[in-house]
């Protein structure tokens, strides 16, 4: 299982190379992490930079799966690095994270029409080239990554965190070290985590609605499901119109925007799916921007 030292471990392979993201105050007791500020727009950039790194690939580069966030983070990862990316996409994917795919240098293929489709393709691609194949979320060195945003955060209880495949909210685990509140929120139409603590192991899910480009993984990864079961950690479900508000709110009253996988975070609160105790200090992760604004300005 990750622990606390192989995040300790990832902040230092990717030292100078990721932005150190900004915590502000969103009312009493309440604070945002602008994760979305990251390089490529979201926190995977962390543990991308972190995978590639500790798999040290060889001259054909890397090859990925992702809806959009895990691509771009391999794409921006690897051109910093100077090594060849391939990104297999679902035809689902939103034309803005594929569009930056492309500048970013990689190589876009479109498969399926979800990612577990595109994923399946990417591994028999990578068995083919033998290109460093970089999962967009159930791999140690991801969410090892991933985890190290945690430590530039102020003193809190509880932090609440979008989930899909569960890269996130495993790093997040093992970086808190059991010492913090860890609350998963997830899309009704897409709750792939919530089915599994159900079920009591990971199981396949139906996935559609609003964040499905950003959490639409249809099975939680192993490592996330391990580490939620060893924390004990509760998942509240949140529902599209919901995350649409959640999204429209933060642009309104904060001027943040984010795409609505994110604002499924922030949806917890304003729905009250989550309900903090008097004085529970809360962080809302907003972890992702790669969207289209047009429809927040009008």
């Amino acid at each position: 299982m990750i622990n606390l030292s192989d995040v300790q471990a990832a902040a230092k392979r990717i030292d100078g190379r990721i932005r150190r993201t900004p915590t502000v105050a969103a009312g009493p007791d309440r604070w945002f992490k602008l994760e979305y500020l990251q390089h490529a727009g979201s926190f995977k950039t962390r543990g991308m930079f972190n995978q590639i790194l500790a798999g040290n690939p060889s001259a054909a580069g890397i090859i990925a799966a992702s809806g959009g966030n895990a691509g771009l983070a391999a794409a921006y990862a690897a051109r910093e690095l100077g090594i060849a990316a391939e990104v297999f996409v679902p035809v689902t994917a939103p034309a803005v994270k594929v569009a930056k795919l492309g500048k970013l240098g990689a190589r876009v293929v479109r498969q399926g029409t979800e990612y577990a489709e595109a994923y399946a393709a990417a591994v028999v691609r990578g068995e083919e080239t033998g290109a460093l194949f970089c999962h967009a979320y159930d791999d140690a060195a991801m969410v090892a990554g991933n985890g190290t945003l945690v430590g530039e955060l102020p003193d809190f209880d509880t932090i609440l965190v979008a989930v899909g495949g569960g890269g996130l909210i495993a790093g997040v685990i093992a970086a808190t070290n059991r010492s913090k509140r860890v609350v998963a929120v997830e899309p009704v139409t897409a709750c792939a985590l919530f089915a599994a603590l159900e079920e009591g192991a990971p199981v396949d899910v139906p996935v559609s609605g609003v964040a499905a480009d950003s959490l639409g993984a249809r099975r939680i990864g192993d490592i996330a499901f391990e580490a939620a079961v060893a924390a004990k950690i509760e998942s509240v479900l949140v529902t599209d119109a919901a995350i649409v508000e959640a999204r429209r709110d933060l642009w309104d009253e904060h001027r943040i925007v984010v795409e609505h996988g994110t604002a499924a975070a922030q949806a917890a609160l304003i729905s009250g799916a989550y309900r903090p105790e008097p004085g529970e200090r809360v962080v809302v992760l907003l972890c992702g921007a790669n969207t289209n604004p047009v429809d927040l300005v009008v």
